[in-house]
């Protein structure tokens, strides 16, 4: 086994020399520092992690915290995570609550217990009792895709959902929709909320009115979707487009309008949210709001590192940009 004491008679100089030469390298002479790293390459040297981790007290671990992996969105996301943890030497432990508030404590609290040195939510129930406040204002802590609920200071990454449902709202107007509804999840989320006050805005500014049997709630699921879109139809008067708050839902919703004899866009438009990557090879391919997902999971990573190490970062919501992709689910009203 190669031993830093190894390295340091191989090259001529101390042992605390090699161990600066790793860990400060500004602070040995650039020669120096040439010979270590050569020795360190030519003998194999590789450091005893287990016990650098123990002398700083961190666990070189985070924790993930998703509530459905099954989900493709969340699966970028963590890649990125993932990406980002192994770049600055971290391993990344995934917790799937399966919307499970015990599971999300369980792994929340490893954190506190110096299991782990971090934690990253994506579409969290936690903090959700007064007895999680300890937790959740001791651990280092962000959260991706929805905000943390209460007075927690900690940094929030997602795009600025309104401003695409705004978005999406006015690309339907502009094709002469005007009977539109919309798909949800069954949560009263940040997310949801300005994806709905997006939407609505834009249909008071144009004098359109929302109706309000056309706006279902279910879950972020093709099945979910499926059933809502049913429901839709089985209505006397149905919308001529609907606007659906997942792409995993916006699929869900194709399959029962075709399953009623129905053509997308000839019959109704149908929009999507996140770009999971079957949006293009479906048929029809889904107009969508693509989110940078990777970059939200890198980013996220990149400051609950910060976080970890002291670093001072106040309170911050970190807005990713969002593109409207329009394909071929989106089309002229019906006339």
């Amino acid at each position: 086994m190669t031993t830093m004491r190894k390295i340091s008679q191989l090259v001529g100089v101390s042992t605390a020399t090699v161990s600066r030469a790793l860990k400060n390298p500004e602070m040995v002479l650039p020669e120096t520092r040439e010979k270590v790293l050569k020795a360190v390459e030519t003998l194999g040297y590789r450091p005893n992690i287990l016990a650098k981790n123990f002398s700083s007290g961190k666990t070189q671990t985070v924790v993930v915290i998703v509530t459905d992996l099954t989900n493709p969105f969340f699966s970028r996301i963590v890649q990125g995570v993932e990406e980002e943890a192994q770049k600055l030497g971290y391993s990344v432990l995934l917790g799937d609550t399966n919307d499970d508030i015990n599971r999300e404590r369980v792994y929340a609290e490893m954190v506190l217990n110096n299991k782990a040195d971090g934690l990253i939510q994506l579409d969290h129930l936690f903090p959700f009792e007064d007895k999680d406040k300890e937790i959740a204002k001791t651990v280092p802590m962000v959260s991706v895709c929805d905000a943390i609920d209460g007075d927690y200071e900690y940094p929030y990454i997602t795009i600025d959902n309104f401003a695409a449902s705004r978005d999406v709202a006015k690309h339907l107007i502009s094709l002469g929709h005007t009977k539109i509804g919309a798909i949800a999840g069954k949560d009263d989320s940040l997310v949801t909320s300005d994806r709905l006050g997006g939407l609505q805005r834009v249909l008071q500014e144009h004098n359109i009115p929302f109706n309000d049997d056309w706006f279902m709630r279910g879950g972020y699921t093709k099945q979910c979707g499926k059933e809502s879109m049913e429901a839709l139809l089985s209505m006397g008067e149905y919308p001529t487009a609907v606007y659906c708050f997942s792409d995993e839902i916006a699929i869900g919703a194709i399959k029962a309008i075709k399953d009623a004899g129905l053509r997308i866009p000839q019959d109704i438009s149908i929009v999507g949210f996140d770009n999971i990557d079957i949006c293009e090879y479906i048929d029809p391919p889904l107009t969508t709001v693509d989110q940078p997902a990777v970059e939200m999971g890198q980013r996220a990573m990149q400051i609950l590192y910060q976080l970890i190490n002291g670093d001072a970062i106040q309170h911050i919501t970190e807005f990713k940009p969002y593109t409207l992709l329009v394909r071929d689910s989106t089309g002229l009203a019906p006339k």
